[in-house]
């Protein structure tokens, strides 16, 4: 039986200066992930993620339910080592839980992290972009429509319609054909308003948002395209992200 042999070897550590974005995406979540890498890509910054649990269907019970997970899901992205900025991934969810409440269970594991969430970095796109009246589509149930709309009304965003496709679930929420969106989407009037509102972080539609804004005549705002927007200026990053709509490339 040959000896065991090990050489050694000199390992050059070199630390990187990259802001680190953390993500914290629902368990159940199959497209803000790879929404981040995708615009990222070519962008200076790293990205580490974490899964929260959630339990389908989408109702204000269940989102509730994630609150006491967030201190300790935090934590586990890069345990011991700061993060720039964390993210909450989900929009219906921050609406029931709050997102004050949402930074502070993040801050009690990551005091130094700035936090953002996809409605309130929404509500930043409409602002920086001078979005006032808009139409809103979502795939979420009749309930949890309501609430999105009681939160954008009460933070002085006209509503002038509201489409759904009524999911209860991720998984078929990330199951909507592009085509389809497409098509739907060309369905909602969108003559008197500033632009539509595409809410939901599992809903695939960030690679099509300068073909709809386009076929539109209109801006498209999503929840993982603000809440990306949101995070690399957060952290100082003004980089123009072309291909991914009006808000990116501004």
């Amino acid at each position: 039986m040959n000896k065991f042999i090990q050489h050694d070897l000199t390992a050059d550590i070199v630390k990187t200066n990259n802001p680190r974005i953390g993500v914290i995406a629902l368990s159940t979540d199959f497209t803000i992930e790879q929404d981040y890498r995708n615009i990222c890509h070519s962008v200076p910054v790293d990205i580490f993620v974490n899964r929260i649990p959630f339990e389908n269907p989408l109702n204000h019970e269940n989102y509730l339910k994630m609150a006491d997970h967030i201190s300790d899901v935090s934590s586990q992205i890069l345990p011991s080592e700061e993060i720039d900025i964390i993210a909450y991934g989900c929009t219906s969810g921050t609406i029931a839980i709050g997102s004050d409440r949402i930074k502070e269970e993040v801050n009690k594991t990551k005091p130094k992290a700035k936090v953002t969430t996809p409605i309130t970095a929404a509500l930043k796109a409409f602002k920086h972009l001078g979005l006032k009246n808009i139409a809103v589509l979502t795939p979420y149930p009749k309930d949890v429509n309501a609430t999105v709309y009681d939160y954008l009304t009460d933070h002085n965003i006209g509503v002038e319609s509201f489409s759904s496709f009524n999911l209860e679930y991720d998984s078929e929420i990330a199951q909507v054909s592009l085509e389809s969106l497409e098509k739907e989407i060309s369905k909602i009037d969108l003559s008197n308003v500033d632009g539509l509102f595409v809410s939901c972080t599992a809903l695939k539609i960030v690679d099509v948002l300068d073909r709809v804004e386009s076929s539109q005549n209109t801006i498209v705002i999503s929840s993982n395209q603000a809440i990306i927007w949101d995070c690399l200026r957060s952290i100082g990053i003004d980089s123009k992200i072309e291909g991914y709509g009006k808000l990116l490339a501004s």
